[in-house]
């Protein structure tokens, strides 16, 4: 599954046939494209730097959904440390953090891909026997690998979404490497316009649907991109563009023909947490090996390290299981399946998954505490409210809240975890927090302490860069865009309909009725006034939470206002939050580009 592999990413391939003058010979750590590749077996040691990539600190390492798409949406709310503080203003600066990170994982990720296509161009020319059905298997995961990273570069740096019509096509894009610069000049490259990054990302993913197409990887492959990966890129990508009859073409293809299917409720609630990896609604996953060979996660050295983001995101938990340190029965002794207290859910995304419970519960006396053997959590001085408790197991069973809130959040006092992997302890309130203080489950530490062992620290859990409900939804978009309301509908009812563990394609009671129907974030506790009467909006944000697209969506539909006032506080934000349409739906092109790059120009606001 790519997963032993990790090669350092070569900087760049030296020009077969140069002279051997000093200015020409290469170090002795990097290859020569006379001497390396010259087998399958060898290129593949070169694919492998574009998918390892992916697990870089500014990407899904560690930085990427925690601290900068976490905050920047309101996913999360939590210690201002770092850059954080300025992502959850949506307030940038050209010397952010994150920002600068991102950028340079990003192309990073492009370098490897050109590197590879580069390489295997060269093999083909060098060794004229070699297997040219494998070569060109490689050339297509690598093509489809550099259209992700160049529309993850394109949505966060671009100046604008290109819209119907070409509109907004001229303004500033990224900058466009499709080849190994090989001068210091060749690294000069202005930006494009909008219009030439998207279709050199349409033209590489339909380049490696092409050259991926009817290959069906083994089971010790599957982490590979396929044609129905590079498809559903490209239905994004048109999606994106508002494209609406390609999308609609690229995307039924993907759902008819790819052999996918959405993954039932019982599945789907626990496939965000280390099972069920590369199941059925899987089209693009990043492969996490669970037992790293020791170390610090991404900043161990270690060749195949994991991810960590986990450390960040861990439930609290009243740390007294039996054998352990006891539990008084109040909120100290609490224990972190990971780095205490960093983060937790922000508050009024409880409300708009629908809970409408409300968070002041009483603290009453245990009637079955046994003073004698003293407090453990098996045997509690103080417990929460039976009557609220009971409420709470009720809103579950009944699905009167989006039932996406308990595959995303633990409750306090009514959810537990392995805190060891063997005993369970309960989730206490977050301590960060004085209402709601609801954990993170989705890509969270659930059944082991992350950061337990100080040589073995890692996430063991997948993550989806491509699965089919977001196809389902980007469908549906596209079938409303192009004035078919009816399509639109059905297809987010069925994403809808499989969270409330109905058949997916029956008519169900819970249906939407309408494009303006209301949803669960219409609830009367806290109604928000955009998503509780759009299906379409709700449904990316609930199905996708935490798993790094909202804030595509919330820059595609101009939302930064809205969504504002909506969160009203950030913790260690000025209140209330405010969003400058201006400037916050764009990243800064980083400083360190700016200074090295004599050809970039900055976006505006900045």
């Amino acid at each position: 599954m790519l997963k032993k592999k990790y090669i350092v990413a070569l900087a760049f391939i030296l020009i077969a046939g140069c002279k051997k003058a000093p200015v020409n010979v290469g170090p002795t750590n990097q290859y020569s494209s006379s001497t390396y590749p010259t087998t399958v077996t060898q290129l593949q040691t070169v694919l492998v730097s574009c998918y390892a990539n992916l697990r870089d600190v500014g990407l899904f390492g560690f930085d990427l959904l925690p601290r900068m798409l976490g905050q920047s949406t309101h996913t999360l709310n939590g210690n201002p440390f770092s850059f954080t503080s300025e992502m959850a203003a949506n307030n940038l600066t050209v010397g952010d953090g994150g920002a600068q990170e991102t950028f340079t994982a990003l192309y990073a990720g492009v370098k490897n891909c050109n590197v590879t296509i580069y390489a295997a161009g060269v093999l083909l020319k060098t060794n004229p026997s070699v297997d040219k059905t494998a070569v060109n298997l490689i050339i297509g995961q690598a093509y489809c690998l550099r259209g992700w990273y160049y529309m993850q570069l394109e949505c966060f740096y671009g100046e604008a979404y290109m819209q119907a019509g070409g509109v907004n096509g001229d303004k500033l894009g990224v900058s466009l490497y499709t080849e190994v610069p090989q001068s210091l000049a060749a690294t000069q490259v202005a930006r494009s316009p909008v219009k030439d990054v998207w279709a050199l990302i349409i033209s590489d993913e339909k380049q490696a649907a092409t050259l991926l197409k009817g290959q069906v990887w083994p089971s010790t492959d599957l982490a590979r991109a396929t044609e129905w990966s590079a498809k559903g890129l490209l239905g994004k990508a048109y999606v994106y563009t508002q494209d609406w009859a390609d999308a609609k073409t690229t995307l039924i293809d993907v759902i008819t023909n790819s052999g996918k299917s959405l993954m039932p409720y019982s599945t789907y609630r626990n496939a965000f947490n280390g099972a069920n990896k590369f199941n059925s609604e899987s089209l693009l996953e990043l492969y996490i090996d669970p037992n790293p060979q020791g170390g610090y996660g991404i900043y161990s050295g270690v060749a195949n390290s994991a991810t960590i983001d986990g450390l960040l995101w861990p439930p609290v938990t009243f740390g007294g299981y039996n054998g352990a340190t006891p539990y008084n029965g109040t909120n100290n002794q609490l224990q972190f399946l990971g780095y205490g207290g960093n983060f937790y859910i922000h508050d009024q995304n409880i409300l708009r998954f629908g809970y409408t419970l409300g968070y002041n519960y009483a603290l009453v006396p245990n009637p079955k505490y046994n003073a004698t053997t003293g407090p453990t959590y098996y045997n509690q001085q103080l417990i929460m409210d039976p009557v609220y408790h009971q409420a709470a197991l009720q809103a579950r069973t009944n699905n009167t809240t989006d039932p996406r809130l308990y595959v995303n959040a633990l409750q306090p006092r009514v959810d537990s975890v392995l805190f060891d992997g063997i005993h369970f302890a309960l989730v206490a309130e977050n301590p960060m927090s004085s209402t709601y203080a609801w954990s993170l489950k989705k890509y969270s530490p659930i059944d082991f302490n992350e950061s337990a062992n100080t040589t073995v620290v890692s996430d063991k859990w997948d993550y989806y860069l491509l699965r089919l409900a977001d196809v389902y939804l980007l469908y549906a978009e596209a079938s409303i865009g192009s004035g078919d309301n009816v399509t639109g509908l059905e297809y987010l009812n069925k994403v809808k309909r499989r969270a409330y563990s109905m058949p997916v394609n029956s008519p169900s009671a819970i249906d939407y009725k309408s494009l303006t129907d209301a949803t669960p974030a219409a609830n009367p506790v806290s109604p928000d006034p955009v998503l509780g009467h759009n299906p379409l909006y709700y449904e990316r944000w609930a199905e996708l939470f935490n798993e790094g697209t909202w804030w595509f969506d919330v820059c595609r539909w101009k939302l930064g206002d809205s969504e504002a006032a909506y969160y009203k506080t950030a913790i260690g934000i000025p209140s209330p939050l405010t969003f400058t349409d201006s400037k916050s739906y764009v990243w800064p092109i980083p400083l360190n580009e700016m200074n090295s790059n004599s050809q970039a120009k900055q976006n505006p606001g900045y």
